[in-house]
């Protein structure tokens, strides 16, 4: 499958299966475009007429510009066969461990942002701190269940994972005791509001942390209109000196800003800019997940704004790189070279399979987002995975799983989309979020075109 497109000043072709990238001027963008659906004679008649007025355009190079496509096309760079779907339900079937888990280990926060999706933490249920031993359980079951993968992930979650911040600590060093006794090594994340950093939290995430992800909406008046302490007060002033010590501290590296934006900023590129401007370089934007009904949820009449952003973002970004002052936006970290695998492609993040999120008492979900919903209840980190319906369902998720997605030019990239995102929006986790796929699409045709852009120097 090919997608084309035109962005900044690049016509842009991408070959889907294959991850090629091809940059053409506007007689081959047109000829690519007709190749499949007219003979050669027919293009030539079509190309010369468009392009009457441009004596250069001629039959001779109109048919070695197709003579070139027909190259690409043998060579697999060009309307590339996908060979793919196959093996997509093949690859759950056999996956048989876990590989990550986000362990929440509180279900209470000192912030009551009323755009929360887990309900100020509490995930719909009664505010609770885990237990060291329920952690440690935590940690038993993923060893036990990880199988001979050594590499595993536990991300401290919440909630606000600082709010049991002694019992995280406590879990980091039983983990460090037993990996090597079982062959694994621990990769930790924390993520954290910032209220209770300390130098202690800076000191011990510095050491013990892959990542750490920081939670702050930008600008100051935006931050503070939903990220609000219980006595109403806006977290910015509190949180950005800690956020900028531990960042200087860890050296500017392996962690990023994660920011929410609403209908009440849909302007978010000034937010990004914001934090670049503070000096922040790995930051993340996501869409907030709320009811359609909540007046901050996005809006129909808000999907071309937001479109438009993601242009200003990717041309601002290339601006600040060629000046030397870049920074990276999650959404747009994209290696045309090397990955990810065909795996992750196909069958995406393994909610539900290969990563599930632990309760402060046990309990395991698909992931963080379906925690709380009686539904999803996978079982418990004593007993397993006990609702295997449940989890077969969720085997099923992938690029492919759904029809709307099988001649989708994204599906490589998105890998058929949150599961959690589709549920929310459609009762179904192989539905469409039809409004997520057109923000991601946007994003990957801008990472693509800044690809592009920078390799030109």
């Amino acid at each position: 499958m090919v997608h084309q497109y035109k962005l900044n000043g690049y016509n842009i072709v991408l070959d889907t299966c294959s991850g090629s990238v091809h940059t053409v001027d506007e007689v081959a963008y047109d000829i690519i475009s007709l190749y499949k659906e007219k003979s050669e004679k027919q293009i030539v008649d079509c190309i010369l007429e468009k392009y009457a007025h441009l004596p250069d355009v001629n039959e001779q190079e109109i048919l070695e510009c197709i003579e070139d496509v027909k190259a690409l096309e043998k060579d697999g760079k060009l309307f590339s066969n996908d060979i793919y779907e196959n093996l997509a339900i093949d690859y759950k079937n056999n996956s048989k461990v876990i590989k990550a888990m986000c362990l929440h280990v509180a279900h209470t926060c000192n912030l009551n942002c009323s755009y929360c999706f887990a309900a100020q933490g509490k995930y719909q249920g009664e505010r609770a701190l885990m237990s060291f031993e329920t952690g440690k359980q935590a940690f038993d079951f993923l060893i036990a269940n990880s199988g001979s993968r050594k590499n595993l992930e536990v991300d401290f979650f919440g909630g606000e994972p600082l709010m049991d911040w002694d019992v995280v600590k406590r879990l980091v060093k039983y983990a460090r005791e037993i990996e090597k006794e079982h062959n694994k090594n621990f990769r930790f994340t924390l993520t954290t509001n910032g209220i209770l950093i300390d130098d202690d939290v800076i000191d011990f995430a510095n050491k013990e942390m892959s990542n750490v992800v920081l939670s702050l909406d930008g600008r100051k008046e935006i931050n503070d209109h939903f990220r609000r302490d219980y006595n109403g007060k806006g977290s910015y002033d509190t949180i950005v000196p800690k956020f900028k010590r531990l960042v200087e501290k860890r050296g500017g590296k392996d962690y990023y800003m994660r920011g929410t934006f609403t209908h009440n900023n849909v302007d978010f590129t000034n937010d990004i800019f914001h934090m670049a401007d503070l000096g922040f370089t790995e930051l993340s934007m996501e869409p907030v997940v709320c009811p359609p009904d909540d007046p901050y949820a996005l809006t129909e009449q808000d999907l071309p704004l937001l479109l438009e952003q993601y242009e200003i973002l990717a041309k601002e970004m290339i601006r600040r790189k060629k000046k030397g002052n870049g920074f990276t936006f999650y959404h747009y970290m994209l290696d045309l070279q090397n990955g990810p695998c065909i795996y992750k492609r196909i069958t995406g993040c393994g909610s539900g399979t290969e990563y599930m999120a632990v309760t402060p008492h046990g309990d395991l979900y698909p992931c963080h987002q379906f925690v709380g919903d009686q539904k999803y209840l996978l079982g418990n980190i004593w007993d397993g995975v006990t609702n295997t319906a449940v989890q077969d369902e969720f085997r099923s998720c992938n690029a492919y799983a759904r029809s709307e997605c099988k001649d989708c030019w994204a599906k490589l990239y998105c890998s058929g989309g949150c599961a959690a995102n589709a549920y929310h929006a459609t009762g179904n986790i192989n539905g469409i979020y039809e409004y997520g796929c057109e923000l991601f699409k946007k994003r990957i045709e801008c990472a693509v075109m800044m690809q592009v852009a920078l390799s030109e120097e």
